[in-house]
């Protein structure tokens, strides 16, 4: 089914590291950034029919002082520019630098948008116009799950194994078999 481009439109909800990129401990620099097969396949499926991509992503490495919000912004731009090249552009990147125990400065405090927190996909519902209750999430980590669940998105998968304390709706082991779950029939 493909959605027009109108407001209240399911969204893709993906997270960054392990899902979009190789899980490397706090990427920020583009040599380090190996994207995962399959993530463009999924993503034109997405744009194919309407959907925004949106990309939610925990980033205590800012926090942490590991890198700045500078360094996360340049590798960002790269990362959408080459979805632009693949005819999947991403519509909207939220982050959280934030870490509550970790963070150095004014990056240690809570913060809502903080995974498991909802914050940011409900930054995006309101940003963007999104029916949360038609979205999806890809994430790898059961906080993506906890914080799509909480914010009422209406599908969850899990990327990987099983995490224990977290229910997806489904658990895939690749980005091709979400694509073919996903978008193989008319699911949302």
């Amino acid at each position: 089914m493909e959605y027009p481009p109108s407001r209240f439109r399911p969204a893709l909800f993906l997270d960054r590291d392990g899902v979009i990129n190789v899980e490397k401990n706090y990427v920020h620099r583009i040599e380090d950034f190996e994207f995962l097969d399959g993530i463009f396949d999924l993503c034109r499926a997405a744009a194919e029919r309407n959907m925004p991509i949106v990309v939610v992503t925990n980033q205590a490495g800012i926090g942490r002082g590991y890198y700045s919000e500078a360094q996360f912004q340049t590798l960002t731009d790269w990362m959408r520019a080459r979805f632009e090249e693949e005819r999947a552009p991403i519509s909207a990147v939220y982050f959280c630098p934030y870490h509550p125990e970790q963070g150095v400065g004014e990056y240690r405090k809570e913060s809502f948008d903080r995974k498991p927190n909802p914050g940011m996909f409900l930054r995006a519902r309101d940003d963007l116009g999104l029916d949360l209750a038609r979205s999806i999430l890809i994430g790898d980590k059961a906080s993506d799950i906890a914080a799509a669940k909480a914010a009422g998105v209406g599908l969850t998968v899990l990327l990987g194994a099983d995490v224990e304390n977290v229910t997806p709706d489904r658990v895939v082991a690749s980005l091709h078999e979400a694509c073919d779950f996903l978008f193989s029939r008319e699911l949302v």
